[in-house]
């Protein structure tokens, strides 16, 4: 595997034709390791937000929320020049049970980010139910040459170091995904900042901006949100925060929309 000094300090070429990396287990074990040095690990319960009680934010502005255990925090310990967190991203269901969902810009920029570490259910320097790294991640090969904001998603398959066997899912719970989603529907969106230790959420209705971005309005929804996830009403993952301008400004979230490329770049992720 060749390596590259990229915006992420040392990232992996991988396979940009393609736009996947394969992580090797020493890669990722040090980077768990380096990551539990400031965390408490363990203890956590599966938690999820009561869905039937969805109602637009008022006012529209993003919120510190409860933590959920199928949402979580990215962390990149070592020197990279982010944050000790920088990123989000949120379990997402499939036959494997180890997968999970964020944005493009979170894990590629010149090559894949090698120090990379998701931690569920983050709140307070507390790990509750342990620390995961890649065993793979995927990008679509246009946000590779390009960064192309309408393919702003990337699916990292998961395992915790230490033990053998267990799936995230079974762990923390997932999102069902869902693609063509009709809209405008009612959605909330979550997400770490990275200057916070706790998450915040916002709901609105999601709207489309243009035929590959979906908009959901909702002001104060800062850096390091990026990558976490877009929910219906229901608890149906249709989008990540990301896509154009990087995410959104100070009162709109965007993602890139969940349509025919999302779904194939879902289906190589959890087939290869």
């Amino acid at each position: 595997m060749a390596f590259a000094v990229g915006r992420f300090g040392t990232v992996a070429v991988g396979d940009a034709g393609r736009g996947s990396y394969v992580q090797g287990e020493r890669v990722g074990d040090q980077t768990a390791a380096k990551a539990l040095e400031g965390l408490v690990e363990g203890g956590g319960e599966r938690t999820a937000a009561a869905e039937a009680g969805w109602k637009v934010s008022e006012p529209l502005e993003a919120g510190v929320v409860e933590p959920e255990s199928a949402i979580g925090a990215l962390f990149s310990p070592g020197m990279d020049w982010d944050d000790e967190h920088h990123c989000s991203g949120s379990v997402v269901h499939s036959a494997g049970g180890d997968l999970v969902v964020t944005a493009a810009h979170c894990v590629y920029a010149r090559g894949f980010r090698t120090n990379l570490a998701f931690v569920p259910g983050y709140a307070e320097g507390k790990a509750p139910f342990g620390v995961w790294v890649p065993t793979r991640i995927d990008v679509d090969p246009r946000w590779v040459e390009s960064a192309d904001p309408d393919y702003d998603v990337a699916f990292i398959r998961v395992r915790r170091p230490g033990h053998v066997g267990q799936r995230l899912e079974d762990v923390t719970g997932g999102h069902p995904v869902r693609f063509g989603q009709q809209l405008p529907a009612p959605a909330r969106l979550v997400g770490y900042p990275n200057d916070a230790e706790q998450p915040l959420g916002c709901a609105n209705t999601a709207v489309a901006a243009g035929s590959t971005q979906l908009r959901l309005d909702c002001a104060d929804v800062p850096n390091g949100t990026s990558g976490g996830p877009v929910l219906t009403a229901a608890g149906t993952l249709i989008g990540v925060i990301g896509g154009r301008d990087g995410g959104g400004d100070e009162v709109t979230s965007y993602s890139s929309y969940f349509g025919g490329g999302v779904r194939e770049l879902y289906e190589r992720a959890v087939r290869d």
